[in-house]
Formats: C-alpha cells, structure tokens, sequence
C-alpha cells in the first residue's frame, strides 16, 4: 500500500474539500494495538482497489489524536480503532471499524 499520512486537521480539512474530485479512505490506526495491527494487515493483504478510483490515508491515532478527533466531530462519525472511513462528495459513504473493516465493501461503495 502506498499510504499517504494524515497529521494536521487543515491537511483533513483539504481531503474533505479533495472528496469532491475522487473519495478519501482515512484508515485510523492504534500502533499500540495488537487487534488494530492485525485489521491493518488484514486489509492490506485483500485491498485491491486502483489507486485512481480512491486516495489512501493512514492516521497513526495516538501521535496525531487531535485529527482523529477532529475527524469524529467533523464527519459525525464515532471513533473507533482501527477504523476505517471513505469520504465522497464531503459526505461519509462507508465508515466500519475492526474486522468489519472489508476492502471489498469499499470498493462497493465507491461504485
């Protein structure tokens, strides 16, 4: 995966303006966390999604907490970890956290 990092909210204020060109995925992610590396790994091992069709974020939570709350208040979405969440049009269109976390349903979702 060629992650591009998330550290500042005016860089999230950006890819929510960016969304209306092409979705965002934001995968948040607790480097502390056994569960959340294995979600991680998991989701790189099945993600299989052309790199125009959608743009990649990684958000290491814990160096950059104020982002990932930034995130819950500004997409209205609660913060779970790991999480991971596609952003079109400025709007959430997919949002799952743990193993529910499926690139395949991302890829669903972005059509």
């Amino acid at each position: 995966m060629n992650w591009l990092e998330l550290t500042t909210i005016e860089q999230l204020d950006e890819l929510i303006n960016d969304s209306n060109n092409k979705p965002i995925l934001i995968f948040k992610h607790s480097t502390r966390c056994g569960i959340s590396r294995f979600a991680l790994s998991g989701f790189e091992r099945s993600y299989n999604i052309n790199k125009e069709s959608l743009s990649v974020y990684f958000l290491d939570l814990l160096k950059y907490r104020e982002v990932s709350n930034a995130i819950a208040e500004k997409l209205k979405v609660q913060h779970q970890s790991p999480q991971a969440i596609v952003i079109s049009k400025e709007k959430v269109i997919y949002s799952a956290s743990h193993s529910d976390i499926s690139a395949e349903d991302i890829k669903k979702a972005i059509g």
